[in-house]
């Protein structure tokens, strides 16, 4: 029988150290990795094959852009008010996360059966943006939480992986959407969305409270920068915030602000870049391969993005990838004006860089800036951001497509993309003093000691 054994690091972070998991779940703990994947491939097209579909509803329904557009910010506002509290019940272990993945797949399903079959827009509100919203926002949340918890040592990483997931699953379909019916794509789309994760089901399970590879010594972990590349340009908090206080200090408001400027930024891209593509003369076929290269590059790129941010600092990447965000949709403005189709290809694809890498980077800064106490509630706060991101990305910024057409909207997008970098400049870890190079040099392996509450 396995012998644990609790741990506290020098800032006071417990482990619990020495089951294998192959003795808690009889498989590795890639298995659990790979299956969390697997189901937001499944309910990726429920998002990022929208764009690409709008067109023929509104062709078959006589539904204007506007109004076929806020079906999409409406699904997204559902899927991210939906994923904090479901991860608040997650993670107090009240369901396991087979139960919520088929509970949520179950729902996705619904969602992809009403875009292929519902002609009443109001019966694709409730089925699409509000049943498939929640849906996704449920499968994302459990998925990210369960693969999180096995992989604590390289976190930003694998959730930049897992949620990549969530893009680059949909390209499958974007492309098949050239060549086949809707209904027939979605019908198939929601078929297997239910196979998987009934399948996962089987799989998908949590790890005991505060779990950690035996294989890895946890005390050195922390300090070492040898075993954690993360370290020291990402260095847990100083203490412990709750959300009025990580509120006070600065830092969450100026994250709140960039996340909901660079989401908003991403899922315009997501939703129009196609329906541009075809006004632009770059043809349909070439505005399919951009839509495609859009999600496969936004998905594959967020585990990249979380591994740079590791050696190289989560604030520079950060304000890199939106960097990127913001001149790629200038790139599109100029390449759909201009109608190079190589171009809008080329640009589309790096506008999903931009505009995927950001979500779990901005994750862990939460964890890295105001502790674990109030983590939950200070996500909420955060996460909210895509809500409103949704909303005024997609809703808002279809009636301005309309209006001025979609090339200004893309410059004015992309010039927002580059102010979204500045807020990531003065961001700074709350309780810790700015220091020279020199000084910092002689902070290393001299962490901060969190307070450790008695019983804890």
């Amino acid at each position: 029988m396995t012998t644990t054994r609790d741990v506290r690091d020098v800032y006071g972070r417990r482990y619990r150290v020495g089951e294998d998991p192959r003795e808690l779940t009889g498989r590795s703990r890639s298995w659990q990795l790979w299956t969390a994947w697997a189901c937001l491939v499944a309910i990726s097209p429920l998002q990022y094959s929208f764009g690409v579909t709008a067109l023929t509803l509104q062709g078959e329904h006589g539904w204007g852009l506007v109004q076929t557009m806020w079906l999409l910010a409406l699904f997204v506002a559902c899927q991210a008010i939906v994923a904090v509290p479901v991860a608040r019940v997650h993670r107090q272990r009240r369901v396991t996360p087979a139960h919520l993945v088929v509970l949520g797949g179950a729902l996705a399903a619904i969602g992809l059966i009403s875009l292929a079959h519902t002609s009443s827009y109001g019966a694709a509100l409730a089925g699409y943006a509000v049943i498939g919203g929640v849906g996704a926002g449920i499968v994302y949340s459990a998925c990210i939480t369960t693969a999180a918890r096995w992989f604590p040592e390289r976190r930003t990483a694998t959730i930049g992986f897992v949620t990549g997931g969530f893009a680059c699953g949909a390209v499958p379909s974007i492309l098949l959407l050239q060549v086949w019916s809707s209904t027939l794509v979605f019908d198939l789309a929601a078929a297997a969305a239910l196979v998987v994760v009934l399948v996962a089901a089987k799989v998908l399970k949590d790890p005991p409270p505060h779990w950690w590879p035996a294989e890895l010594d946890a005390q050195a972990w922390a300090v070492d920068r040898k075993l954690n590349r993360s370290y020291p340009h990402n260095r847990p908090a100083v203490r412990h915030y709750a959300p009025g206080e990580a509120f006070r200090t600065g830092a969450l408001p100026l994250m709140w602000l960039a996340l909901a400027m660079s989401t908003a930024i991403s899922l315009f891209g997501i939703a129009f870049v196609f329906g541009y593509g075809v006004e632009a003369g770059v043809g349909a076929a070439t505005a399919g391969v951009a839509a495609a290269m859009l999600a496969a590059v936004n998905g594959f790129g967020r585990s990249t993005a979380g591994h740079l941010s590791d050696r190289f600092g989560r604030r520079r990447v950060l304000a890199a990838v939106f960097a990127v965000e913001g001149v790629t949709h200038v790139g599109l403005a100029l390449a759909g004006g201009s109608g190079i189709a190589w171009l809008f290809v080329v640009c589309a694809m790096f506008a999903g860089l931009g505009g995927g890498a950001f979500y779990a980077i901005m994750a862990n800064l939460v964890l890295e800036y105001f502790g674990e106490n109030s983590l939950l509630q200070n996500q909420a706060i955060l996460y909210s951001a895509k809500a409103f991101g949704g909303l005024v990305g997609v809703g808002a910024a279809a009636s301005l497509v309309v209006a001025v057409g979609y090339q200004p909207v893309f410059a004015v997008a992309g010039v927002l993309g580059l102010i979204a970098a500045l807020p990531v400049r003065f961001l700074r870890q709350p309780g810790r003093p700015v220091l020279t190079a020199e000084g910092q040099r002689s902070q290393l392996g001299q962490p901060v000691v969190a307070a450790i509450r008695p019983g804890e």
